[in-house]
């Protein structure tokens, strides 16, 4: 079974912040309870309810939020007793309206609950809301009078300012902890490009942080929304979430979070298969980027656990982070395949078969493919021969490698402006230096837009005697090309003329090269030349000569493989240069 770097990074994000609150913040009885500052108050104050009254038993009562009353602290008789359904709701209009009290009837609510004969309690307050009561209990009837009650009174509002204090120290650091999450969340989800593991990101930082699961739907332009992820806390009830989600029809198409019960619209069997779980209790959560809805989440918990307020809030907050992360994601995604494309329309589509030439190329972009590179190959029939040593029933052929100042649309422009130029001028049977000193005139007739352009072209004609080829080539700027004689000698075989795009009226000549057979011609372009390992390049002092050298006897295909593997291996970054190269073996 392997790692999910998904479910790590969100579970690193989740251990770090699992100490500050994150994700509730409880209603108010139950943050006391988790503030040590209000538990040791608490405790104090039943020990002086008691010691002041001479109670038997003593209590602190924390409402929460649905009305209900927790136990906060308690002793004598009163320790461990279950309030059952307590509530404020069924206490007396005078109490509720935050007086103290004398309950002589053993029926009063309190009383029963508490299980005495006599109470008397007072009101523990925040702001004018109702937080808690302060309660000394007995077993014997009429046991407290108006005086006890007083002095309950008066101790109930020392001990609800110290609680106020704790309770504003724990919403506090609940909100450090909101923040806390928030920010690592936020990391997390600015740490990736790819569209699947965003969405991956996103349903593990909420369970079981926020929910006990989540989907996540992605929209896409006249398509209905699609369920891209699901996430359960128990992976034993995922399957039977992702059949009830299928089930259930497309998510809602929301502008703002709200409760989500589409798992009615499921059809029974499935429900019934999926147990509990259709009974959950759902928000969702539109992803809205730019303006505009890109999917959708949704949270679930079972149906006895509801949401918190804060909890909604927070993923309300995470959803908009994350719509703009999916978002990011997208776009990227959508640049990327639009540059391999646009990258691939700039190379030639296959490589012509040359009697008596083993022809292998390689062409490596730099980077993770989202920007076009400058580096570019070409090889293709340009006609047939007829020079006096040429055979005359064969063909000719053209190749060029070139390499385009810059990355990006601009490199591309010029790119496809020589790719196409070449070709064109090749089939007007305009021979390689001609060709060379029009695509410069082309390229300074761009202006701003056009780019530097280092250019080898050369044109392969096949001799009469079939004893290899003949090629007739100009080097523009770019790196010389070298040859491999089958004794393992390497040389230069062109000499270097001005780059394209600078000067104007340039005159180009070429170099005549005879690749005999078992001789190699290697063409490249900087990205091999300049390959960096710290403050060295793979061409320094002859490298590439002597790793040349070092491919004798070896088919034109693994010269090809081994300079790049070379070029791999030399340093222990990835290139950020596009690696290009060309190999002819005469054979």
């Amino acid at each position: 079974h392997e790692a999910d770097p998904v479910a790590e990074a969100a579970g690193a994000a989740d251990a770090r912040v699992a100490g500050e609150g994150v994700g509730e913040v409880p209603a108010d009885g139950a943050r006391l309870l988790r503030s040590p500052a209000a538990v040791e108050s608490m405790q104090d104050g039943v020990a002086a309810v008691r010691e002041m009254l001479g109670a038997e038993g003593a209590a602190i009562l924390l409402t929460e939020r649905d009305g209900r009353f927790v136990m906060g602290a308690s002793g004598g008789t009163a320790a461990e007793i279950p309030l059952g359904e307590l509530s404020v709701a069924g206490l007396a209009p005078a109490v509720r309206a935050g007086s103290h009290w004398v309950a002589a009837d053993a029926a009063d609510p309190i009383a029963v609950a508490l299980r005495a004969r006599s109470v008397t309690a007072a009101p523990l307050e925040s702001q004018g809301r109702l937080t808690g009561l302060l309660v000394a209990v007995s077993t014997a009837p009429d046991r407290f009078t108006e005086a006890d009650a007083a002095r309950t009174g008066r101790l109930a509002e020392e001990l609800s300012l110290s609680l106020e204090k704790a309770r504003v120290g724990e919403l506090e650091r609940s909100w450090r902890g909101w923040l806390s999450f928030v920010a690592e969340a936020s990391d997390l989800l600015a740490g990736t490009l790819d569209q699947e593991r965003t969405m991956a990101l996103v349903a593990q930082l909420v369970v079981p942080r926020l929910a006990t699961w989540c989907a996540v739907y992605t929209d896409a332009d006249a398509e209905p929304a699609r369920l891209a992820y699901v996430w359960h806390a128990d992976e034993n009830r995922a399957d039977g979430l992702r059949a009830l989600l299928d089930a259930a029809g497309p998510a809602p198409a929301m502008d703002v979070p709200g409760p989500w019960h589409g798992f009615a619209e499921a059809p029974a069997d499935v429900r019934a298969a999926a147990g509990d779980t259709a009974a959950d209790q759902v928000y969702a959560f539109p992803l809205i980027a730019r303006g505009r809805r890109i999917g959708t989440i949704l949270i679930g918990r079972p149906a006895g656990d509801r949401f918190a307020r804060s909890a909604i809030e927070l993923a309300e907050e995470l959803s908009r982070r994350a719509a703009l992360a999916v978002d990011n994601a997208r776009l990227f995604s959508a640049q990327t395949a639009m540059s391999s494309a646009l990258q691939r329309s700039l190379l030639p589509p296959a490589i012509p078969e040359i009697p008596g030439l083993e022809v292998a190329v390689v062409y490596e972009p730099a980077g993770e493919g989202s920007e076009v590179g400058g580096d570019f190959y070409d090889v293709f029939e340009s006609g047939p021969g007829g020079g006096p040593l040429e055979d005359p029933a064969s063909g000719r052929w053209r190749f060029a490698i070139g390499d385009v100042c810059g990355t990006g649309p601009e490199a591309a422009a010029v790119t496809g402006l020589a790719r196409t130029a070449l070709r064109i001028l090749a089939a007007e049977d305009m021979s390689v230096p001609d060709v060379l000193g029009r695509l410069n005139r082309l390229i300074l007739a761009e202006g701003e837009r056009g780019r530097l352009l280092t250019l080898l072209h050369g044109e392969i004609t096949a001799r009469r005697a079939r004893d290899g080829v003949t090629i007739r080539l100009s080097s523009a700027g770019h790196p010389p090309p070298l040859i491999l004689d089958p004794d393992g000698d390497v040389r230069e075989a062109a000499s270097s003329q001005p780059l394209l795009g600078v000067f104007d009226d340039v005159g180009f000549h070429t170099d005549t090269v005879e690749l005999r057979r078992g001789e190699v011609l290697l063409c490249v372009t900087d990205g091999v030349t300049e390959r960096r390992s710290g403050g060295r390049l793979l061409g320094d002092g002859n490298g590439l000569e002597r790793l040349l050298a070092g491919c004798t006897g070896l088919s034109a295909g693994a010269v090809a493989a081994r300079i790049q593997r070379a070029v791999r291996d030399f340093g222990p970054e990835p290139s950020n240069d596009d690696v290009a190269l060309i190999v002819l073996r005469a054979s």
